[in-house]
């Protein structure tokens, strides 16, 4: 993935995280969790629609099981990894 494509993949993560917590996109910390943004688990579900939606992806049902699922909520960084990797799956 070439480093446009992933920049693109992250500043479009950030903006989505940064509605569901509601903050401005500069104050997303690419270490932060959920739990540093203020997202609860409906804002995670929200969160995964909004990212279904702007990445033409589909985020497993368990990803909110992190020991079930490979897509990673651990931090924000992690979730624009798991967003990478299914953008590169669909190739």
């Amino acid at each position: 993935m070439s480093d446009t494509v992933q920049d693109n993949v992250r500043d479009r993560m950030v903006a989505i995280l940064a509605e569901q917590a509601v903050l401005e996109p500069g104050d997303i910390r690419m270490d932060a969790t959920l739990e540093d943004l203020g997202i609860d688990s409906l804002g995670l579900v929200e969160a995964i629609f909004a990212i279904e939606e702007a990445f033409e992806v589909q985020v497993p049902f368990n990803a909110n099981e992190p020991a079930e699922s490979e897509f990673d909520i651990s931090t924000v960084a992690s979730m624009v990894r798991a967003v990478e990797n299914l953008i590169a799956a669909q190739k």
